[in-house]
């Protein structure tokens, strides 16, 4: 049983989002539940991190902690297009030297484990194995919920504030009818983890591969791991991987005979275990935050795994909503507008990250291409792969890349633009 039937701030689910948000709110003072469904630590996809995650990591007072679980760095990003040409890689380095240009692949038990264990150790009241049955959103704070505890016994509890961190079950957002999907982003992943795939070696920097498949109906993701593993996914539309009549199994395998740079890879790989399956994850929310409420991470809404963005903008969220709480909590104002005022420059930033996975996905789009006509935005793209789009111009990509990319979806051919 949970002790407190009330608190300041009950958070719906400890991954990234939720854990960061717990200690954030709870080292202020303020009394934070911390729920999670499941037994931690747990399973789950998502390991390549953003850059930009540091700056969260180094508020937290985990990096040293990261450090010393071993993950394997990673140094960037890679690309490899439907013929097998692997483009020269994106040391992130290259254009920062500082210690935050680099970042992690992490394995998901252990760096969300680490998160719980922060919040606890923030002064948080954490609970696994406890889910949520019921939320009642009243018209006015404090809010109610009825949980059920790793004993079997349901409990009511109330909460001045309640952070919905609960990932793809997005449980307000679906309860009051504010998710909407993206209709040109209906698609779907299918992922496992092999033994002895081929690893960078030699020296070299450890990056995330994304591969092409010869067709360019799909690509896959492909992430080292520091246990020897490597995660491999398989992400296309959903109609293409789901509603073909084959196994998802058989059309993994099949994508891997259509992907150079995937059999180059896998010459001597093995398959751990089964294969996971996700679909239709890409949405948005129509509202992020209400009176005595507010979404982070994947609760309030989801891109694509293309560019690794899911847990730096669940970490993002979170510390911009814990902000948000934590001073309407000590003004005892918990109202939406104070609650939702980070959200506009939250929204900002993500559009950059969702206009660059909209470019992926233009069937005859080269970013090699459109590189070679403007190596001004080098600079710019790196930022976008990072994350740095808070702050700064990286933006600024757009003013020629919208332009290209409305001739190329007319039908037209590649525009030959000089560099300047």
């Amino acid at each position: 049983m949970i002790a407190n039937r009330s608190y300041d701030c009950v958070v719906i689910g400890a991954g990234p989002g939720g854990g960061a948000a717990a200690a954030l709110v709870a080292e202020q003072g303020f009394s934070t539940l911390l729920l999670e469904r499941d037994k931690m630590p747990r399973f789950h996809v998502g390991e390549s991190l953003m850059p930009e995650t540091y700056w969260i990591f180094e508020r937290l007072g985990i990096l040293h902690e990261l450090d010393k679980i071993g993950f394997t760095r990673k140094n960037g990003v890679q690309f490899v297009n439907s013929s097998g040409k692997e483009t020269a890689p994106f040391i992130f380095r290259e254009k920062d030297d500082r210690d935050c240009s680099e970042t992690w692949h992490v394995q998901r038990d252990k760096f969300d484990q680490l998160l719980y264990e922060t919040a606890y150790n923030r002064g948080a009241t954490c609970s696994d194995e406890t889910r949520v049955l019921d939320i009642d959103i009243r018209k006015k704070s404090p809010h109610r919920l009825t949980i059920k505890t790793a004993n079997g016994k349901e409990q009511e509890l109330s909460s001045r504030v309640i952070i919905d961190a609960s990932g793809q079950q997005a449980l307000i957002a679906s309860r009051l009818g504010l998710k909407e999907y993206y209709p040109d982003l209906k698609k779907a992943a299918i992922w496992g983890y092999f033994e002895e795939a081929k690893r960078a070696g030699g020296g070299n920097p450890e990056v995330t591969c994304i591969l092409h498949t010869e067709s360019k109906d799909a690509w896959f993701w492909y992430i080292p791991l520091s246990n020897g593993t490597v995660s491999v996914g398989l992400v296309g539309d959903n109609d293409f991987l789901l509603k073909g009549g084959s196994s998802p199994q058989q059309t993994f395998d099949d994508q891997v005979k259509n992907c150079i740079g995937i059999k180059r890879r896998f010459q001597d790989a093995r398959q751990i275990g089964k294969l996971n399956i996700a679909k239709e994850f890409s949405y948005r929310t129509t509202q992020q935050a209400g009176d005595g409420w507010v979404l982070v991470g994947d609760a309030g809404g989801f891109i694509d795994p293309i560019y690794s963005s899911g847990v730096y903008l669940a970490m993002k969220s979170a510390v911009m909503a814990a902000d948000a709480v934590t001073s309407g909590l000590h003004r005892n104002d918990v109202s939406e507008k104070q609650l939702g005022s980070w959200t506009r420059d939250y929204e900002n930033g993500v559009d950059l990250i969702r206009r660059l996975v909209q470019a992926f996905y233009t069937r005859e789009f080269s970013f090699g291409q459109f590189m070679k006509a403007y190596p001004h935005h080098v600079a710019n793209l790196t930022n976008l792969l990072i994350g740095r789009v808070f702050e700064g111009n990286a933006g600024q990509i757009f003013d020629d890349m919208d332009p290209w990319l409305e001739k190329v979806r007319a039908g037209e051919s590649m525009p030959e633009v000089s560099s300047n």
